[in-house]
């Protein structure tokens, strides 16, 4: 069965990549969703 791994972030551009990394490091059978929340600091242009 395959999950799903929702990331809200809302001013997470200093984050939102060591994030994602440590999400896809994981062995497991998954998708990733990322919702960002209009963060005016670029975190949805990373």
């Amino acid at each position: 069965m395959k999950s799903l791994v929702i990331i809200p972030t809302y001013n997470e551009i200093e984050n939102i990549k060591k994030i994602v990394i440590s999400v896809l490091d994981k062995k497991d059978n998954f998708d990733v969703l990322i919702v960002d929340d209009s963060s005016p600091d670029g975190t949805s242009k990373v």
